[in-house]
């Protein structure tokens, strides 16, 4: 295959990746500060259901994605008055949030399925994006692609060049030790979660307004479960995050096109391709469980109360 034949397969790996680049940081921020919430997929879905409706009904695409936004944040809100105030068992509430998500998404959709919507455009920049081949390789992506380039570039710069992330990261491995400096370690995992449903949202958005423009239930198709496992993967480092997603993006790409071509494997296990990555990658992961010990927040999942 000559260059330009493998320039739809790159390009079609990034668009794959970004949502993926988008709501793993988000977790990957909230984890950073103790909070395990195993909801992303839920919060995904609400996200894409709220984008796809909102943009649908108000013509504003735009308007979608900050709805979107917004409802993931409200539900995971939900999450963080159980967990945070109180006490629940973080693990048990993310999967109870993951299924209430599937299932309100599925309930808000029904009018939706089958409706279209006009998918997210891709930026042509002047010069820039007439140079040839550079000029298709980065500068012809729709918005979103470049914001989730610029969400790691931020979360990167917050979490180890300000003061906020310091105290962020502070309170991730040992939640009491911060609290005992004066850090309010509940409204800092207050706004972690926020954050992280903020970007889980925004991230199902993209997934029915711009990779398949459409509303179909429970069409993050177990995305928000490899999110868990690409922070997983990434050791809590936003750039092995960015790198991971490119990775499991690459595969699913690669399956359709391998599927497109007729390879003659059955197309069943040529779709659990990304699955089976992301299994064989955190099996190679817990081979060392001294990497995981050395970069996993000390007080992962861990409930802490400022009366205890």
């Amino acid at each position: 295959m000559n260059i330009e034949q493998w320039l739809p397969i790159f390009t079609s790996t990034v668009t794959a990746a970004t949502p993926l680049i988008i709501a793993a940081l988000g977790v990957l921020v909230c984890e950073r500060a103790g909070v395990l919430n195993l909801g992303v997929e839920g919060m995904m879905l609400i996200g894409a259901v709220t984008a796809f409706a909102v943009g649908t009904l108000s013509g504003s695409v735009l308007l979608g994605f900050v709805a979107a936004a917004v409802a993931s944040m409200a539900v995971a809100l939900l999450f963080a008055v159980l967990t945070l105030t109180l006490q629940t068992n973080q693990v048990a509430t993310g999967l109870a949030l993951a299924l209430f998500g599937v299932g309100l998404s599925a309930f808000v959709g029904q009018d939706f399925v089958g409706m279209p919507i006009d998918r997210i455009a891709a930026l042509h920049i002047p010069l820039l994006g007439d140079i040839p081949l550079l000029g298709a390789l980065l500068f012809r992506f729709d918005p979103v692609v470049y914001f989730s380039l610029a969400l790691y570039g931020g979360v990167s710069w917050f979490l180890y060049r300000t003061g906020a992330g310091l105290r962020l990261r502070a309170v991730g491995e040992s939640p009491t030790v911060a609290h005992s400096i004066g850090e309010p370690v509940i409204r800092i995992r207050y706004l972690a979660v926020l954050f992280g449903g903020a970007m889980s949202g925004i991230a199902g958005a993209y997934l029915s307004t711009a990779l398949t423009p459409m509303w179909v239930e429970g069409m993050s198709a177990g995305r928000g479960w490899i999110v868990l496992a690409l922070v997983v993967f990434a050791t809590w480092r936003p750039l092995r995050v960015l790198l991971g997603a490119y990775l499991f993006g690459g595969v699913t790409v690669l399956q359709l096109y391998a599927q497109g071509a007729g390879v003659t494997i059955p197309s069943e296990f040529l779709s659990m391709l990304p699955y089976l990555a992301t299994i064989v990658v955190l099996v190679l992961i817990c081979r060392d469980p001294k990497t995981i010990r050395l970069n996993q927040p000390a007080a992962l999942g861990r409930s802490f109360h400022p009366d205890h």
